[in-house]
């Protein structure tokens, strides 16, 4: 992996909040891409997108490629989910977190694609929150954003996450700053419970702010 700059390890102040507990839709107003191709693993989108819907998030699924991905179910194809934004027309400024999804092919379709592994680093770059499941940290890795973080993720990621210059710990879920991992789909409760929670402190001020200038 080539060498890469150092990039900020810490949440910025862009517009933090403090969680409402009476809020019902904590993530009014917040937009989250989310980053995916074929294969990927189909709960490890489907369910977190569901409760980000749920909290009151707006989710758009990012892909190198438009129309429709095939979602993986275990052991055989899934279901499909259309493409909201191709990687050519989205823009990471517009967006207030990301998710990353796992199964295999996925991720490590992504990974070996420019465009995708730049946009992924640009939520780093300015400090918006990150949540990856199961295979999804691959295209953190592949980024140079991992160093310095203490992450979880499937069992056979442990030694890339190493070498990428973070901790690896075997546990359901790993909040670190503005990351949070999980392993597999079995995890998906805690997971989700914790994204929630880590993009609710991401406030939309910029995208706000610029619409009433307008």
């Amino acid at each position: 992996m080539a060498q890469l700059a150092a990039l900020p390890h810490t949440l910025p102040p862009y517009g933090i909040q403090a969680e409402t507990p009476m809020n019902k839709d904590p993530l009014n107003g917040i937009r989250v891409a989310i980053l995916a191709t074929d294969g990927f693993e189909q709960s490890e989108l489907t369910e977190p997108r569901r409760a980000l819907d749920t909290a009151g998030a707006s989710t758009e699924v990012v892909s190198p490629k438009a129309g429709r991905l095939r979602g993986w179910n275990h052991k055989d194809w899934g279901s499909e989910v259309e493409v909201d934004q191709t990687l050519e027309e989205a823009d990471p400024k517009d967006y207030d977190a990301l998710l990353l999804p796992g199964g295999v092919m996925n991720p490590d379709s992504l990974r070996m694609q420019p465009a995708a592994v730049a946009f992924v680093r640009s939520f780093f770059e300015a400090g918006k929150p990150v949540a990856a499941i199961c295979h999804g940290p691959w295209t953190v890795i592949e980024s140079g954003a991992a160093k310095g973080y203490r992450m979880t993720s499937w069992p056979s990621l442990k030694t890339d996450i190493r070498n990428g210059g973070a901790e690896w710990v075997d546990q359901e879920v790993v909040v670190d700053d503005n990351l949070v991992t999980s392993r597999k789909p079995d995890d998906l409760p805690a997971f989700n419970r914790e994204v929630i929670k880590l993009f609710g402190s991401a406030r939309p001020e910029r995208r706000s702010s610029a619409a009433q200038s307008e």
